[in-house]
């Protein structure tokens, strides 16, 4: 398969879970679709096969600098690995915003344009939450409730 053709299948397949969270956050299908561990299971999957398919990576490639990092997605199967890392995350967060919101008893609507923003611009919608939380729960802790 080429990469072009993963991106859009990983692309799409992304979204009716960003979907269901958005519409239907409490419905027991998507607490066990979206909030189970085999979407980003299978999504790992893909983003080893991604990295097995790159190679080896470019001369001057590297994490240490931007332009090493520039170099290092070159490649349209490194650049596929990144671009997974993102859906998989941005859409861990939204699932984890869902879940937050329902256990401070913040309303979805407001919920709603945090998931948007984390859907296209992840950390903007992550800080959305987490301001939204803050005003409407007084506190900003990312620690969850410890279990009984």
């Amino acid at each position: 398969m080429e990469p072009e053709t993963v991106f859009l299948v990983c692309n799409n397949a992304v979204l009716p879970a960003w979907l269901l969270l958005a519409v239907a956050p409490g419905w027991r299908f998507t607490e066990r679709v979206v909030q189970a561990a085999w979407i980003p299971l299978l999504f790992a999957v893909v983003y080893a096969g991604s990295f097995a398919m790159n190679g080896v990576p470019a001369e001057g490639g590297s994490f240490g600098s931007l332009a090493g990092v520039m170099t290092l997605f070159q490649s349209p199967w490194a650049m596929l690995a990144g671009w997974i890392h993102y859906l998989v995350f941005d859409l861990f967060v939204g699932a984890w915003e869902v879940r937050d919101a329902r256990r401070h008893g913040i309303s979805h609507g407001w919920v709603l344009p945090c998931l948007l923003f984390t859907l296209m611009l992840g950390p903007i919608g992550l800080g959305l939450y987490l301001v939204l939380r803050g005003a409407l729960r007084s506190g900003f802790s990312l620690l969850e409730a410890s279990p009984a």
